[in-house]
């Protein structure tokens, strides 16, 4: 294995900011200081240049096995370096879902060379059908660390309270899908003045508050803890701020497309802007980013939910989901950090260190002796995000034609340079 140092880089972690030398030996950063004189196989002139640890996608959508003509293991992995991502939680919602200990080696199995930790998230229920739990242990022994019955919420309230007692004793985390079916009711965007304008149905943000209420009400009530998934309004989010005050164990991620855009985008009448839960109001943008600043809101994630160009084409018939692997770190440092809302330390929190300490996993540092598993960035480098050059099988972004401003320009993984876009 190769030696990598990186001179003069501005090497930024949750505790530090500092501008230093940083030398990759065999996987794990050896030293940390000023004008290091080791040699290295590998010198990188990191002047003008961020270095952080690696990012880690809580939330993405890999579609292996059984739709991998939307992504699948190794082109949602190829998407995560060059988005600085080398760790993911992916999602069950396959076909098969993913309910079992052999679903959950293969698709282990499959990353395992990527570069990419990629953890499959077991279902809750068997088949995500609600009608049963699934084997907890058996699918934890295979490498799972997180139950989630995600793309649908468990409808029986007993059936999740039972999952969430059980998580006590196996410590698995569990994530929900907040939306409660029967009040979306067929809705494809935010229920407000621009369906009304459109002439479609909307999502009433009922359903998300609703269902996040419930989570926080069932954990509560058996000491367990409880992950609320891509957070999109001004209510879940005051309810979630209110729950975390009075000690309730509770979690919960956003996107950066629930801090960055609104559903005034859905008047075009593309499909690429729908996703669940939807785009909402200029307040709950507004909102989210405050949750962001307060502490409310634990990580950024993506909700990576890749489709094809012709299952997106008819805006009323497509499925909901974007991809977002390749512009999450670009996007928050856009609207985040240049704007002022939040340190580049905060970011590291929300993107790096949090998503792994909800899961178990080490907290990542630079510092001597910790994993090389980094993410060298350009925080002011301006690029327009041009769907046909991401690495995704799918280019369902919502972030088409925007200029956002901050790239990253190397992965490492593991103390391997796994992503260069610095030619």
């Amino acid at each position: 294995m190769s030696s990598i140092l990186i001179r003069n880089v501005r090497a930024v972690d949750a505790e530090k900011d500092i501008t230093a030398d940083v030398l990759i030996e065999n996987g794990t950063i050896s030293a940390v200081g000023s004008e290091l004189g080791a040699a290295a196989d590998q010198v990188i002139d990191g002047t003008g240049l961020v270095l952080m640890p690696s990012l880690f996608d809580m939330h993405v959508h890999f579609r292996d096995p059984g739709q991998t003509h939307k992504e699948d293991v190794l082109t949602g992995c190829s998407a995560a370096l060059a988005g600085g991502v080398t760790g993911v939680l992916a999602m069950p919602n396959t076909k098969p879902p993913c309910d079992n200990p052999e679903i959950i080696k293969y698709v282990r199995e499959k990353a395992q060379d990527t570069g990419v930790d990629v953890y499959p998230v077991g279902c809750i229920t068997g088949g995500m059908s609600g009608n049963g739990l699934c084997d907890y242990e058996a699918m934890k022994a295979a490498g799972c660390i997180c139950i989630s019955d995600d793309g649908r919420p468990v409808e029986n309230a007993e059936m999740m309270r039972q999952a969430l007692e059980m998580s006590k004793e196996n410590g698995l985390l569990v994530a929900s899908h907040c939306e409660d079916l029967s009040i979306i009711n067929g809705g494809i965007m935010n229920k407000g003045k621009t369906s009304e304008k459109l002439g479609v149905k909307g999502m009433d943000r009922a359903s998300e508050d609703y269902i996040t209420a419930r989570e926080m009400i069932l954990a509560s009530s058996v000491g367990a803890r409880i992950h609320i998934c891509h957070v999109s309004t001004e209510g879940s989010a005051a309810m979630i701020r209110f729950a975390k005050s009075r000690g309730v164990k509770v979690t919960c991620e956003t996107a950066p497309h629930y801090f960055m855009l609104t559903d005034e985008l859905l008047e075009k009448r593309d499909a690429d802007y729908r996703m669940n839960p939807p785009l909402r109001t200029p307040a709950d943008v507004r909102a989210i980013i405050e949750a962001v600043k307060d502490g409310t809101i634990d990580c950024i994630v993506t909700d990576h939910a890749p489709h094809a160009a012709e299952e997106k084409a008819d805006f009323e018939k497509a499925p909901n989901g974007v991809v977002g692997l390749e512009t999450s770190l670009a996007a928050t440092l856009t609207a985040l950090y240049h704007t002022g809302e939040i340190s580049l330390n905060r970011i590291v929190e929300l993107m790096c260190v949090n998503p792994r300490k909800l899961l178990g996993l080490e907290a990542p540092a630079i510092e001597p002796g910790k994993p090389a598993d980094l993410v060298l960035v350009d925080t002011d480098r301006k690029w327009t995000v041009e769907p046909d050059k991401l690495h995704s099988k799918s280019h369902n972004t919502v972030f088409k034609g925007i200029e956002l401003t901050g790239k990253p320009l190397v992965t490492i993984s593991g103390g391997e340079i796994r992503f260069d876009a610095r030619n």
